[in-house]
């Protein structure tokens, strides 16, 4: 099924006709870090590792891969939190830390402590150019420059998929699952609301346990394509969440958004409690009664039971496909929109 969507719009794209150079370091002085912190972690083999780490995530941690510029997750996360090594946990940076460089990658003017990150030279690329690491399991993380704008002089460029977000006041947060049709164009709307710590693509509503995006596109699983969204409800809440949800898909037409058409896609709010289930009531019958729609709304809402997150190459899908044909034609005009109705609740 998903070849057959990319493939899809592959040929539609067709027949329509449609480094940030890393500085040389010769000035830095580099001081010899204490190698002995190394913990068992960096003693793993590369087979243990690739069981631990999806393979985008081994790519970059263990073979000193580059994810593509303006591609992570946490490229615009500005929340208060900790960002933590995502293969062993070590506490990296804190927010505080964190600027906008408009390099295309996370930038941090500081280490969160002295020794949680060792460096390296790195002459590839016929550059000299200074690589930071996980002190605690030897991880690339990206490199450091001298460039900062920061009284610290520095600028750590990090990989988005070397690193893990703990949001400070995590049980402040709250969560809400919603399925739209398709949640690769859902998921990039909420992706950039203020308030909204992060959004995951995955299934849910289905009676199958742990199901695969094939067996879900099946039809037979009973499961939604949704998202879940963590969100801070002191910066955004619930019925702005679900304004979002409302315009930017189709409510009114059964198991349907587009092209896509199944059970898999029909349009779903998932409550928690009797308060959630509430407010979409009352959102529904404002909207009823406003007549916003030419059809009646057929968005169900289910009692959230499970969420299963889908495969990792579901994950952040538009930021890291963008030049995809399914992206541009199906995806961006749809942000564009987004971006003009709700410029207020952006990032």
């Amino acid at each position: 099924m998903l070849y057959m969507r990319q493939l899809f719009y592959a040929i539609l794209f067709l027949c329509l006709g449609f480094g940030v150079a890393g500085q040389a370091l010769s000035a830095l002085q580099f001081v010899t870090k204490n190698k002995t912190a190394m913990k068992s972690d960096e003693e793993k083999t590369n087979e243990t590792w690739k069981k631990m780490l999806t393979p985008k995530q081994y790519y970059i941690l263990r073979e000193k891969g580059t994810e593509a510029p303006y591609s992570g997750e946490l490229l615009m996360q500005k929340d208060e939190g900790l960002y933590r090594c995502v293969a062993c946990g070590n506490e990296l940076f804190s927010s505080e830390a964190k600027f906008d460089s408009h390099c295309g990658w996370p930038s941090f003017d500081k280490e969160i402590k002295a020794g949680k990150i060792t460096i390296a030279a790195d002459t590839s690329l016929g550059m000299q150019r200074t690589e930071i690491m996980c002190a605690n399991c030897g991880g690339h993380l990206g490199h450091l420059f001298t460039d900062g704008p920061t009284n610290t002089g520095m600028r750590y460029c990090v990989n988005s998929v070397s690193l893990t977000f703990e949001p400070k006041n995590n049980e402040m947060l709250d969560t809400l699952v919603l399925g739209a049709g398709c949640f690769w164009c859902v998921e990039a709307f909420f992706q950039r609301l203020k308030g909204v710590v992060s959004v995951s693509s995955g299934y849910a509503g289905g009676e199958v346990e742990n199901p695969s995006y094939e067996q879900v596109c099946s039809g037979t699983t009973g499961h939604a394509e949704v998202i879940r969204i963590a969100y801070n409800p002191a910066i955004i809440t619930m019925e702005t969440l679900l304004e979002v949800f409302f315009e930017m898909h189709d409510p009114t037409t059964v198991n349907r958004q587009g092209n896509d058409v199944g059970t898999q896609y029909r349009s779903v709010i998932f409550y928690k409690n009797d308060e959630e289930k509430k407010v979409a009531e009352q959102i529904i019958a404002a909207y009823t009664l406003q007549q916003k729609f030419d059809r009646l709304i057929v968005t169900t809402l289910e009692p959230f039971v499970l969420f299963y997150k889908a495969e990792d190459y579901h994950q952040n899908y538009y930021n890291e496909n963008g030049n995809q044909p399914y992206c541009k034609l199906i995806i961006m005009p749809k942000l564009r929109k987004f971006e003009k109705l709700f410029a207020d609740d952006i990032n």
